[in-house]
Order: structure tokens, then sequence, then C-alpha cells
């Protein structure tokens, strides 16, 4: 019997005046924001930490268990602090103002992020965000959603999120845009990226963008080890809920994997 240790990424530089998607999540899925001051502080949070970086926001949506933030730094280095800065922020003001402090994970870990070209793809990428509830069939349509940036809900005191101009024209239907269904297939496309961390753009741009930043496993099929796989559950149920669907996945994130 062997055991298979994840090891951490390494640091990668990432290049400047590019367009990011990032997202991350509750641990196990968790809900990160229960009622509409927790929503409300984080867009609060959001405007803090673009005022500290100076890292452009180009649109985000909040949703109960998870983030989607839309980026555009204008040195690469400064994503990763604002990231930083806002996640750790979060996490000690959630916990202060339960009165909760060194108690498990909030996030599942780190946060996921993409490339997107700056063209057509980024107007996909704005409508797979803004939708996110619409998809998720919690509101009949995407503006209901108040803790988006088509919703465009304030947050304490009626601080909003300042919202920079995008690098191509916004259509003067954008509203009823994100309304309309994304094709399946382009949907997998965006799933793929969120989940591999791959490119986003036309074939010819992702290519090139791979080979610059070295990106290469993005592009590969996930590697999977031959053998019967096991989870130590007793380490992951300290960390999850009861009731998680699929405690595996979650295994994976502390490399608790055991071929047999």
């Amino acid at each position: 019997m062997s055991t298979i240790l994840i090891m951490p990424r390494e640091a990668r530089k990432l290049p400047d005046d590019s367009i990011y998607h990032v997202l991350n999540r509750g641990n196990c899925r968790m809900r990160i924001f229960h009622k509409a001051g927790d929503f409300q502080s984080f867009l609060k949070l959001l405007e803090e930490g673009r005022k500290r970086s100076g890292v452009r926001i180009l649109g985000y949506c909040l949703m109960d268990n998870h983030w989607q933030l839309v980026l555009w730094p204008r040195k690469g280095k400064d994503f990763s602090k604002f990231l930083q800065w806002v996640g750790t922020t979060h996490v000690r003001r959630w916990r202060e103002h339960r009165g909760r402090n060194g108690e498990g994970h909030l996030y599942q870990g780190r946060y996921k992020r993409f490339l997107v070209q700056e063209d057509g793809h980024f107007l996909t990428v704005m409508r797979y965000v803004e939708s996110n509830p619409l998809r998720a069939k919690m509101v009949r349509r995407a503006e209901d959603w108040p803790w988006s940036s088509l919703g465009g809900a304030g947050g304490p005191d009626g601080v909003k999120v300042q919202l920079e101009d995008w690098p191509v024209p916004r259509p003067r239907d954008w509203g009823e845009i994100v309304n309309e269904r994304i094709e399946e297939g382009e949907l997998e496309r965006l799933r793929v990226s969120v989940k591999r961390g791959r490119p986003y753009g036309k074939e010819q741009w992702v290519k090139r963008m791979v080979s610059r930043l070295g990106l290469e496993t993005s592009m590969r099929q996930p590697w999977r080890p031959n053998g019967r796989r096991k989870w130590r559950g007793s380490r992951i149920k300290q960390d999850c809920p009861a009731g998680v669907p699929d405690p595996p996945i979650f295994a994976r994130k502390w490399g608790f994997w055991t071929i047999e």
C-alpha cells in the first residue's frame, strides 16, 4: 500500500494587464453568506480591496456558497495581493461576527482562476458570471439577484463596488443577453476553464497563453492512478459538516488518497 501526497503548487508569475475569472467556494460547499448583511459586508470588503490594491473589478456575483469575480489588474503581482487580502480579511471578519475563531476552514482552499481573452469571450464570461443565479433557478431574471454587478445592490451605508469600464463595448441590450441561455457546449468550455485553469479564448490565443505561462497541464486530461482509491474519512469528517454528498472530493484536498 502506498499513499500519494498532493504537493502545493509553485508560484507562477502572472502577466500584467490581463483579465481573470476567479472563483472560490465555501468549505464542503457550505454557505458563506447567510443573510443580506453578509452579502453587503463582502461588497464593502471588495471595494476596500479595490482601493488598497488598484485592481480593476469588471464584474462579480455572490451566491450563497461561493463567489465569482472578473478582475483586470494592471500588474500581475497585484492580483494575488488583492485576493489574499480579501480572503484573509473575510475569514477573520466572518469568524469575529459569529464568535467562532479557530473553528475549521471557511473556504474549500485556494481560489480557482483562468485568463480571459479581451474579445467576445470576455462578454461570454460576464454572461456566465451574472447569469449564475438564473441558472441556479433562484430568480426569474438575472437582474433580480441583487448581489451581482448586474443587480447592483450596495453594501453597508450604500457603499458600492466601483466597476471599471469594460475592455470591449458593452451591448445596449446587455440585460436581455444575460438572460438568454448559454449554449451547452460553451458552458462546458467555461466549466473546464474553471476546473483546470485553462485560458478561455480563441484556439490560437489559448495555445500562446499556455506556452507563454507554462499552463500545459491545463490542456491535459486529469491524471488518475490505477487501482482502487480509498479516503481516510476520520480526518475529513473533522472539517466537513454532516451530510457531505461526496467526501472523496474533499479528501483530495488534503492528499489522503490511498492506493491498494
